[in-house]
């Protein structure tokens, strides 16, 4: 079943359809594991290499500590200073994530090696393995990884490695300044009664990278889950490894190897959740009756709300 809603672009009324593509935000960062996965047992010996290992002294943080693996970096328990916390982030955190690119235009921002002086210079906020501790830069750290290992850019290894062998056709990185067909716009709300609706493109890097911001339909990624699910981008012992918890996100919630996963029993499901300024993405994998759900907005504070209303539904109200 779809169901869409809303303009895909408020300026021009075009509506949402079934081929409009959404940016993805942070649900970019379970392709990025994937891909890293799949380079398991080689080029990547094993996720317990030390990313000294991997990344040449220019390629990470200055005081990078040496135990911290690649596993720690899927897993968000590095201890690498972000360069956006969102621990600490407030209830406004849209504008607070917009004023990052005052000072450092989006358009620069278009490599995983234009995000290094973000963070490079922070000290790290513990040893390696001491909790969970979202990071955005530590998926920056791994997108790094990808292109040393591979010998390509990110954008052309996660295409490679993740959307052609799950058929994703649809999915890919637009940069924001490429005129391309259904593309939904990022819409931000007014500042003050009377004022317009404006577009996320001085709110977000000019183009996806390692952290976020590819774009996708609703089908595709509907294919992507059911390729992961079945073993057809990892291998089936790297899906069940990626799906065995590895740190405790909160009550209900733990992580996997760049996988959420949430409940347990009938109720288990695993997946991706991101949110940026004008955009929000969310999807799950119900392993128990093989159903995939994907929430797709271009515009905040809506996904959490339909998410939980589906998980109703798929689950006969046991969540």
């Amino acid at each position: 079943m779809e169901a869409h809603r809303g303009a895909a672009d408020r300026g021009s009324g075009v509506p949402i359809g079934s081929r409009t593509r959404f940016g993805l935000a942070s649900v970019t960062k379970m392709f990025t594991a994937t891909a890293l996965l799949s380079l398991l047992p080689d080029p990547l010996r094993d996720l317990d290499t030390p990313v000294v290992d991997l990344l040449p002294a220019r390629l990470r943080p200055v005081e990078l500590h040496p135990g911290v693996a690649v596993r720690h970096l899927l897993t968000h328990t590095s201890g690498v200073a972000d360069y956006f916390e969102e621990e600490t982030a407030t209830e406004d955190w849209v504008a607070e994530f917009a004023a990052l690119w005052s000072e450092r235009p989006v358009y620069r921002v278009t490599r995983p090696t234009d995000f290094l002086p973000l963070f490079a210079d922070l000290p790290p906020h513990g040893p390696p393995g001491s909790r969970y501790r979202y990071s955005n830069a530590g998926y920056i750290l791994l997108g790094l990884v990808l292109e040393q290992l591979t010998g390509t850019d990110y954008r052309q290894a996660v295409a490679e490695r993740v959307f052609a062998p799950a058929g994703m056709r649809e999915t890919g990185f637009p940069a924001a300044d490429e005129i391309l067909p259904d593309l939904a716009t990022g819409h931000l709300r007014p500042r003050a009664p009377g004022q317009p609706w404006r577009s996320n493109v001085f709110a977000v890097p000019a183009v996806g990278g390692p952290d976020g911001g590819a774009f996708a339909t609703a089908a595709d990624l509907d294919r992507f889950l059911t390729a992961y699910a079945e073993g057809r981008v990892l291998a089936p012992d790297l899906v069940a490894g990626a799906l065995r918890p590895a740190a405790r996100v909160d009550g209900e919630t733990a992580m996997g190897h760049g996988v959420y996963l949430l409940g347990e029993g009938t109720t288990r499901s695993f997946g991706a959740v991101g949110a940026d300024p004008g955009v929000e993405a969310i999807i799950r994998r119900y392993p128990g009756p093989g159903v995939n759900t994907v929430i797709l907005a271009n515009v905040n504070d809506c996904a959490r709300e339909i998410d939980a209303l589906v998980r109703e539904a798929v689950t006969g109200g046991a969540v």
